[in-house]
């Protein structure tokens, strides 16, 4: 292994402990137990690859520092689900990016997780249907098992046939992906509120429907979420054993 390739794994394990740190410092806990969990990972595998025995020694004290405050952290995310007390919250704000589906939903998703619930009173004109198929794109794309998905939303009433035709065709692609699509609609529902049956619950004040319209077809942001802005909104996250069914 090249010498560049090494301190690329470094420069790799910096930017992703870093911000870990940040996360940490913002009691965003979960999201920095993911980010201490990925540079660990990275470090280690430097270890592996550098000669020097002195460097070999420095990144071992390295991982063991990060080691011990993933754990601690670990350990108190989990006293704090066991209390039905975990509760962090995220601010977007106005322009921001960053925040594609993957990117905001990944902390939260588990091998264990098979079901999913969806309330959003807007998934109705055709850039919400798209949110929503992207949602789902990305839960199959994830490391999880999800079987079902529960979407509960209200009806277009300007045009309910494009709503439904397209709703429909996503049923279909996802049956044939071995996903269950359980559509419901409702005239009083207002609230906002993804839940997974691992016990994680996101509420976003936007719902999925917090991206910016871009500038352009041939715009940097497009067709990179991560890169697309976004509108303010406040993302809050929970925790229970118990997850509700619709």
């Amino acid at each position: 292994m090249t010498q560049n390739h090494v301190s690329g794994m470094e420069a790799s394990a910096v930017s992703v402990l870093k911000r870990a740190v940040e996360l940490d410092h913002s009691s965003r806990f979960q999201e920095s137990l993911v980010c201490y969990q990925e540079g660990i990972q990275l470090l280690i595998d430097t270890l592996k690859a550098v000669k020097d025995d002195s460097k070999k020694v420095h990144y071992r004290a390295k991982i063991k520092g990060y080691m011990d405050r993933a754990e601690q952290i670990k350990v108190h995310v989990n006293q704090l689900k066991e209390d039905g007390k975990y509760h962090e919250q995220i601010r977007i704000a106005e322009d921001a990016t960053g925040y594609s589906y993957e990117a905001l939903f990944k902390p939260y998703i588990s091998s264990a997780l098979t079901e999913v619930w969806v309330e959003d009173p807007y998934v109705r004109h055709i850039h919400q249907l798209y949110n929503f198929l992207r949602f789902c794109e990305m839960l199959l794309k994830a490391s999880c098992k999800v079987k079902t998905i529960h979407l509960l939303t209200s009806q277009d009433e300007g045009d309910s046939v494009q709503q439904t035709c397209a709703l429909a065709e996503l049923k279909q692609s996802l049956q044939a992906q071995g996903v269950s699509l359980d559509l419901q609609y409702s005239s009083t529902i207002h609230d906002r509120e993804i839940r997974f049956d691992n016990g994680w619950i996101i509420k976003i004040g936007r719902g999925l429907d917090y991206f910016k319209k871009p500038k352009g077809r041939f715009s940097i942001g497009y067709c990179d979420y991560d890169m697309r802005q976004c509108q303010e909104t406040t993302v809050d996250i929970f925790h229970t054993k118990h997850t509700k069914t619709l």
